[in-house]
């Protein structure tokens, strides 16, 4: 005889499984949040940067970091008010 746990008390529990969605769910869509901060702040930059054909990309570069910055900021200002 094996002292081991029957398969049937090994497998996750229903809530483990929601849990564990929601929270992938939830830093998915942070993911996907700070992407396209970035993205459209980059963008954004580069369209300035061909609107007023400068011959360096300070906008492009400027924006790129403040949508970093800006995303950032977000990220943790919504994990420190969710936890």
């Amino acid at each position: 005889m094996s002292a081991e746990t029957p398969p049937s008390s090994r497998r996750p529990t229903p809530d483990g499984n929601a849990d564990r969605l929601r929270a992938v769910a939830r830093y998915s869509g942070i993911g996907a949040q700070m992407l396209a901060t970035i993205g459209l702040s980059t963008w954004a930059g580069y369209w300035l940067d061909g609107h007023f054909r400068t011959q360096t990309p300070w906008f492009t570069l400027s924006l790129m970091l403040l949508g970093l910055f800006a995303a950032l900021y977000n990220v943790i200002r919504s994990l420190t008010r969710e936890s």
